[in-house]
């Protein structure tokens, strides 16, 4: 049965009037029972909204609201934590606008480790989807938690690649809990919850809407000591979450890619900002001070066996066709696919619209 506190967190989640008043309210009464009923009046704010200020926050909340995060809450693995509560973590704390209060559906215990955030392309390439996996498995296999956003791409593999090294990822969504966003990320989410954590700072029942995701991503940098960007467009959302994490005294580290990709022009834009270069999971722990990572070397730029040596010094980093392929290695059509296959199974290579692109 959930305690009366958290009742109180969800109440003061729910309240409508804007996070900036509920934040003047608890520097006053950081219990959230107090808080909420405390005298609005008393604030003396110039709020176009100050019609609410004549009641407490108490008489702004819909019961029936409440009710439904009561009872998902009340299940297990869920909770809910607020600003001032013990467990709410230290670095989102310390953000000039951090939420009220966040749901959460995992092991929250995660919430109090150090964190690393990746985050990148929704529509990566087969080249930025290796690196962002090798990355988070090092990061995490090091001891840091990593914190992505649930989206197609980059945040997938970013998941995808802490639990693989047994390591622990935190997810944040731009939805309530009850919900997954996008859908075809369900296993994947119900796979955090398992090993990991499920974040939001939305009730539940709330559906996807765009202006919540500019939230989710100063939410993301705000949990982690540094944010790391793998391939991101010149307008890419991950590059609003590199500004938040630059605003935050946040690390900033971006993964370059091919001159040639707009997948690449926000990292590199990113990095002619002053974002450090890093083109490897040992980098980032190195730049942050050291590490203790026990992740094999092998799942790290592995040296390419001599058998393919030829062929794969003929394929570019971008698409390459099988006809330059042969240009460029005097070896016939036939010989080159029997070998392109061998070479796509062993991940030394990925096949995508255009031709082949060399991985290692």
């Amino acid at each position: 049965m959930l305690d009366d506190k958290s009742r109180a967190w969800i109440k003061l989640a729910r309240a409508k009037i804007p996070d900036a008043l509920k934040r003047s309210v608890l520097e006053r009464c950081p219990d959230p029972q107090e808080a909420l009923r405390f005298d609005l009046k008393s604030l003396n704010t110039r709020s176009r909204r100050s019609r609410v200020l004549s009641r407490n926050l108490l008489a702004l909340v819909d019961q029936q609201d409440i009710a439904q995060d009561v009872d998902w809450c009340s299940r297990p693995q869920r909770s809910v934590i607020g600003l001032t509560d013990h467990l709410f973590p230290s670095h989102l704390k310390e953000i000039s606008c951090p939420p009220i209060a966040i749901f959460c559906e995992g092991d929250q215990k995660l919430l109090s480790q150090q964190m690393i955030a990746m985050v990148g392309s929704r529509n990566p390439t087969p080249g930025g989807l290796k690196i962002a996996e090798e990355m988070a498995a090092v990061v995490s296999s090091a001891g840091f938690t990593v914190v992505s956003g649930l989206a197609i791409g980059i945040d997938t593999v970013a998941h995808a690649g802490a639990l693989s090294a047994s390591g622990s990822t935190i997810g944040v969504c731009a939805t309530g809990l009850d919900r997954v966003y996008p859908r075809q990320n369900t296993k994947l989410a119900r796979d955090i919850v398992d090993k990991g954590v499920l974040i939001s700072e939305f009730p539940v029942g709330t559906p996807v809407r765009k202006h919540h995701f500019p939230r989710r991503n100063r939410m993301i940098s705000g949990l982690a000591v540094a944010t790391v960007v793998v391939e991101a467009a010149i307008r890419s959302g991950s590059l609003i979450t590199a500004g938040f994490a630059a605003d935050q005294g946040r690390e900033v580290f971006a993964v370059p890619g091919s001159v040639y990709s707009p997948v690449s022009r926000g990292t590199h834009h990113l990095i002619r900002d002053g974002a450090c270069l890093v083109e490897s999971g040992d980098q980032i722990l190195e730049a942050l001070g050291g590490f203790n990572s026990n992740f094999s070397n092998q799942n790290q730029r592995q040296k390419p066996p001599q058998w393919s040596i030829k062929i794969l010094s003929a394929i570019d980093f971008t698409p390459t066709s099988v006809d330059q392929i042969a240009e460029r290695s005097g070896l016939t059509i036939s010989e080159i696919c029997a070998m392109l296959i061998r070479m796509e199974c062993e991940k030394l290579i990925a096949s995508g619209s255009g031709g082949y692109i060399r991985l290692v």
